[in-house]
C-alpha cells in the first residue's frame, strides 16, 4: 500500500481515469457498431465524420492505440463504399 500522500492521491487519479477511459471506449465501440448497423449510404456518409473524430479524439488521449483507430476508420470507410 502506499505510504506518500502523493502516492495515495495518483492512486486516486488513475481510478477515475480508469473508470472516464472505460466509459469513453465502451461509447465508442456503441458509435461504430451504431455505423455499422446503418444500411442507408447517405445516413453512414453523414455519421461517419462524427465517429472518425471521435476515435482520432480517443487516439489522442491514449485510450486506443494509434493504430486501432486507423484500422477502425479504414475498416468502416470500406463498410460505407460497400453499401
Amino acid at each position: 500500500m502506499a505510504n506518500h500522500l502523493s502516492a495515495k492521491k495518483r492512486i486516486r487519479q488513475n481510478a477515475n481515469r480508469k473508470l472516464q477511459n472505460k466509459f469513453y471506449a465502451k461509447t465508442m465501440r456503441n458509435a461504430v457498431q451504431k455505423l455499422r448497423d446503418v444500411s442507408d449510404k447517405a445516413e453512414a456518409e453523414t455519421l461517419y465524420p462524427k465517429v472518425t473524430s471521435f476515435i482520432d479524439r480517443l487516439a489522442q488521449k491514449n485510450v486506443i492505440h494509434d493504430k486501432k483507430a486507423d484500422n477502425l476508420k479504414s475498416k468502416l470507410s470500406k463498410h460505407i463504399q460497400k453499401l
